[in-house]
């Protein structure tokens, strides 16, 4: 497999991951707005998931964003 191949399989592979936690995500907020708790709990736990959701799919993103550098300078 060439760079560049593993380079778009690496990329295919974040985009699918950050799909896929969006997915848990979405299902998470569903549930936790479906649960009978007070109005200070499902705040606390909304808050939580989004603090979770920011730390797991960030770092993904991020590195799909980040320029590639392939050699140095001259």
């Amino acid at each position: 497999m060439s760079r560049d191949d593993q380079r778009r399989a690496v990329r295919e592979l974040r985009e699918t991951l950050i799909s896929q936690l969006e997915a848990l995500y979405r299902q998470a907020f569903d549930s936790i707005g479906s649960q009978d708790l007070g109005e200070g709990a499902i705040a606390r736990l909304t808050q939580l998931l989004l603090r979770s959701r920011e730390a797991a799919i960030t770092p993904l993103e991020e590195e799909i964003e980040a320029p590639l550098i392939t050699r140095a300078p001259e």
